[in-house]
């Protein structure tokens, strides 16, 4: 098991710690309906440097890019950021990520926690064309400062203006007395705020001055059951749950982030499913009546038959009523659609929406 280089302190302030994607890891500190709100209302901070950060550079850096991912990096400038996937061969996804561009021939790739071995591996497979890859995952950590009193808050801790910083945009400058650190806005909340990017030496010193900042913000620490939450409150996808290698991007609702004017990899597959409509599609739903979605419980239509199976489910705390996501026949994926979910003995009622759940 692996510490981050916080993990000291999360235990220090009580929080609970559980393994996680190999990592020990903060799951909560005070509870997850208050850290939920306080991400909502107020300021949180995560600590989520288990994530995976690989740099690749070069003349062939683009080039490899392109080939492993689905997006068309190619529109990036420098300061801006995108979010991806890398399908695989079969018709599914290694892991979606984030592609910064740091400078010409310099991309910073952010992956998941649980993947960076396998990510590492693959777009290795697949480097052909001798681009410089550097696995820098050891080595930062990363921090992710989320809700609206966010950007007030840590203003007096940079000499760059925080609120121009707009969504999926990034600055490299200085934080927390820290020079060259990676200031972004990529938020998986949708409350706002930003991630830092620093080296493992650099953390604790700006995790103390954050608190220190947002102390009359109601800052608190947040761990990754809140941070669950409030990305299902959105309909982001999480790996694992609600995309994998078996499920593909068309269905998971991400055609958005599969550039077809390239080829990349599976490209003629994903396009021609696109084009013909996928057999299932990934739905976001709410339940009519009072109950709780889990991942695993099946859903079922009218008649009990089993069509599906939810792959997030949560109370929502913002909401108060129970919501989730999952597989279901295309047929069934329209808004509106009525469909059952299988609590223990009884099949609750549900609907189809449009996500996000939480319109803020």
């Amino acid at each position: 098991m692996k510490d981050t280089a916080l993990s000291s302190t999360h235990e220090a302030l009580g929080a609970k710690m559980v393994p996680f994607a190999g990592y020990n890891m903060p799951v909560q500190y005070e509870g997850v309906n208050i850290e939920h709100e306080t991400v909502r209302k107020a300021v949180g901070v995560f600590d989520v440097s288990h994530m995976g950060e690989f740099l690749i550079e070069g003349p062939h850096a683009l080039e490899l890019i392109q080939k492993v991912s689905s997006n068309d990096a190619s529109k990036l400038e420098i300061g801006k950021a995108q979010y991806s996937c890398l399908p695989n061969d079969d018709g599914g996804v290694v892991d979606d990520l984030i592609i910064y561009k740091l400078k010409e021939d310099t991309y910073l790739l952010v992956v998941n926690a649980s993947n960076i071995e396998k990510d590492w591996n693959w777009i290795s497979s697949k480097n052909d064309v001798g681009a410089e890859m550097r696995d820098l995952s050891e080595d930062y950590s990363l921090l992710a400062i989320q809700g609206p009193k966010a950007v007030e808050a840590m203003q007096s801790l940079t000499s760059h203006d925080l609120s121009a910083i707009k969504f999926y945009n990034f600055i490299v400058g200085d934080f927390a007395g820290i020079e060259n650190v990676i200031i972004s806005a990529t938020g998986y909340t949708g409350s706002g705020g930003f991630e830092i990017y620093c080296k493992n030496s650099e953390v604790k010193q700006v995790w103390d001055k954050v608190f220190e900042a947002g102390a009359d913000f109601g800052i608190k620490p947040i761990g990754l059951a809140a941070r669950d939450t409030l990305r299902l409150e959105m309909g982001y996808c999480l790996y694992g749950n609600d995309i994998d290698d078996t499920t593909s991007p068309i269905e998971a609702g991400l055609g958005w982030v599969c550039k077809f004017n390239k080829d990349f990899t599976n490209s003629d597959a994903l396009k021609a499913e696109k084009e013909h409509t996928p057999e299932r599609k990934l739905v976001a739903f709410k339940l009519d009546e009072r109950g709780i979605p889990r991942h695993g419980y099946d859903i079922v239509d009218s008649s009990g038959k089993t069509i599906g199976v939810v792959t997030s489910g949560t109370m929502s705390p913002s909401l108060g009523i129970g919501i989730g996501m999952g597989y279901v026949p295309t047929v069934f994926s329209k808004v509106d659609s009525k469909i059952f979910i299988q609590v223990r003995k009884k099949a609750i009622p549900a609907t189809v929406v449009k996500a996000p759940f939480y319109k803020g």
